[in-house]
């Protein structure tokens, strides 16, 4: 019915200290995230994704099986090429097909096997159902639209509402407007994310069907029993009426929110879609979280071209304030992954982008008194507007003073430089800070550098001195500063934190 998607960091785009990257990682302020898969998990493919813009890979184990993604994590370092074999079911307009849970039957134009057994209980005659890949495009070729007529035992019998082509070995299957009484986290995503998630230290999870904050706090509760994983951020995604009417809630619990626009399309009419985004990405700008819209350039999937509504859509969802754009079949199974991700890139608004209005609003929203985090970060951001300086470079161990720096949407850069902490038990000891840079990869404007590991945070002001030359000759290094700009710096002096600026002289 819906199952976990992982969002796993790419680490080649985030910068070592240690090992300054020779070429450019400033690409566009908002970052996207790109869906690896039949036509994009291969070395070279991924390779060029990377180059071309993609700030974070999405494993989505709504499909394929652990071993298939795993092939597709190790292709990022071996020069695998693989394919899947797909199967293609024509579904005609006015015919039947039934819906049945009895996995050992074979799917064809009149029987879709399905993976949960509740579905015929759910549902009543009259109620409508879609079933498809990447749900919807508003094309319905590759998408049916099917109406329940009657309910068989386990089975559900549907009249199919329009022609369509299903292609591939699986599909979504959404229900409008219906409550489905199934866990967030079903046994099977479990067992993926213990099994596979955890060894591969997952950075991000996306929590498909959101639908109260009480989601949020059991998959958090399941993570912090998996060791590394208690660092995971949970993403929610939010992709129905019930996940819309508890949205505040969900935002103040979850560390991100997805807005899955193509099954809320099927709940919400369209000009309740594009409130509802503006709404969300307002208040997930205000609360300083990460926001990330699905669905901006369908037709990229086979065409070489956006249209030009989704031209528009992509700036827009820009300028309502989205940290990410989410690519899914585009990449996933299209035929054009690497110069979709280029082209959004380039569309991206940035540069029309009312940042002074912004600001301000954000100051009047955050209101008095200030945290002294909030105040340092927004003084950050004031400051490299006055000055026009080309980066602002903020020292931070957990990422949060950065990720707030990012709140107010500087116009430029914001180099974060993750100075590791040294922990300890009783068996070993190690350093954070991996985890911490790695997620800011996902934050509108925020680029990691990981510090060297053997200047803690706990370590001298000239220790910091010297990070920070090192900083500013990989900022020289990839073009974004210059001789003679200005830089704002933001660090913490002992108890105190500390916004200057430096003006360069060569």
């Amino acid at each position: 019915m819906h199952s976990t998607n992982l969002l796993l960091e790419e680490p080649i785009r985030m910068a070592s200290i240690l090992e300054p990257s020779k070429t450019s990682f400033f690409p566009a302020m908002t970052k996207i995230v790109g869906t690896l898969g039949p036509k994009s998990r291969s070395v070279d493919t991924i390779s060029a994704c990377l180059k071309a813009g993609m700030s974070v890979a999405r494993f989505d184990f709504s499909w394929g099986d652990a071993a298939y993604h795993q092939e597709t994590l190790e292709n990022l370092k071996l020069a695998i090429k693989s394919t899947k074999n797909e199967t293609t079911l024509s579904l005609e307009e006015n015919g039947t097909v039934v819906l049945t849970p009895h996995h050992g039957q074979e799917a064809s134009s009149s029987l879709l096997p399905i993976n949960f057994s509740g579905l015929a209980k759910a549902v009543t005659p009259g109620a409508t159902i879609f079933v498809g890949q990447y749900l919807f495009t508003g094309s319905e070729t590759t998408s049916v639209w099917l109406e329940v007529s009657e309910v068989k035992g386990d089975d559900v019998v549907c009249i199919i509402k329009n022609t369509a082509t299903l292609a591939g070995s699986l599909f979504t299957l959404h229900c409008s407007q219906i409550h489905i009484d199934l866990p967030t986290l079903s046994d099977e995503d479990k067992d993926v994310i213990r099994k596979w998630g955890a060894p591969n230290k997952i950075d991000f999870l996306s929590l498909s069907y959101t639908r109260h904050a009480e989601d949020v706090r059991q998959a958090r509760e399941f993570l912090s029993k998996l060791g590394d994983l208690s660092q995971t951020q949970i993403f929610a995604k939010i992709e129905n009426v019930e996940g819309l009417n508890h949205f505040d809630e969900i935002l103040a619990e979850a560390d991100g929110i997805i807005l899955s626009r193509g099954n809320l399309g099927i709940d919400l009419p369209p000009e309740k879609v594009f409130l509802f985004q503006k709404s969300a990405l307002h208040k997930c700008n205000m609360a300083g979280k990460p926001a990330v819209v699905t669905r901006v350039v369908d037709s990229m999937t086979d065409n070489l071209r956006p249209t030009r509504a989704e031209a528009t859509d992509v700036a827009n969802a820009v300028l309502d304030g989205s940290d990410a754009i989410l690519l899914g079949a585009e990449t996933l199974r299209g035929l054009y992954p690497v110069e979709t991700i280029s082209t959004v890139g380039r569309i991206c608004a940035e540069k029309v982008f009312n940042q002074d209005l912004y600001y301000k609003r954000t100051v009047k929203y955050v209101g008095e008194p200030m945290t002294h985090l909030e105040s340092i970060a927004s003084s950050a951001v004031r400051a490299a507007i006055k000055v026009k300086a080309s980066v602002i470079i903020c020292f931070t161990s957990s990422g949060r003073a950065a990720r707030l720096i990012s709140k107010y949407r500087p116009s430029m850069p914001v180099l974060s430089v993750v100075i590791p902490r040294l922990k300890t038990n009783q068996l070993r000891w190690s350093f954070t800070g991996a985890f911490e840079a790695r997620q800011s990869l996902i934050v509108r404007g925020l680029f990691p550098m990981l510090a060297d590991p053997r200047h803690p945070a706990e370590s001298t002001s000239a220790t910091n001195e010297s990070v920070l030359k090192v900083a500013l000759d990989h900022g020289k290094a990839s073009g974004v500063i210059k001789s003679h700009d200005r830089v704002v710096v933001c660090q913490k002096m002992g108890d105190s934190s500390v916004v200057k600026i430096i003006e360069l002289e060569d």
